[in-house]
């Protein structure tokens, strides 16, 4: 592991005047989104989507970094691929590498986050691409049933 480039990444990630971009949403969670306005997702529609706000006038000014779907970090911006288009406006590319919440057997009011199997692939991959941090989400909905 190059610890100088994690340290470096994280440095710029948390820039005290920007924030991050959580632009990785599944086809199921922005349907739901375009619902409302009456669009079909299905990728031109979301790539349309994610291009009207990766090439906002400025964004660099505001956002260090944006988590990207599965879908978006294999498409491409203006001939370019999705983490080189970023990278060059000082962006830096992330990823979302779970596999969505899932009901966990046994305990219908929890869930268990899918994605473990072929995460290190997975992660290669994402990273020859371009990508150069990740999210992996955990959904706790008991919380307070555990000790603090």
């Amino acid at each position: 592991m190059d610890t100088n480039l994690l340290k470096t990444t994280a440095q710029q990630m948390v820039s005290p005047t920007k924030g991050i971009l959580a632009a990785d949403e599944s086809a199921k969670t922005i349907q739901k989104r375009f619902d409302k306005i009456g669009l079909q997702s299905n990728p031109d529609t979301n790539l349309a989507y994610r291009k009207m706000l990766f090439s906002t006038p400025g964004i660099e000014e505001y956002i260090s970094g944006i988590i990207l779907f599965d879908e978006t970090i294999r498409q491409e911006i203006e001939g370019k691929s999705m983490c080189q288009y970023l990278s060059d406006k000082g962006i830096i590319p992330g990823i979302k590498v779970d596999k969505g919440a899932v009901d966990m057997e046994g305990h219908p009011e929890e869930k268990i986050t899918e994605g473990l199997e072929g995460l290190n692939e997975r992660m290669a991959e994402y990273y020859k691409m371009g990508a150069r941090f990740a999210k992996w989400r955990a959904v706790i909905t008991n919380w307070r049933q555990y000790p603090h």
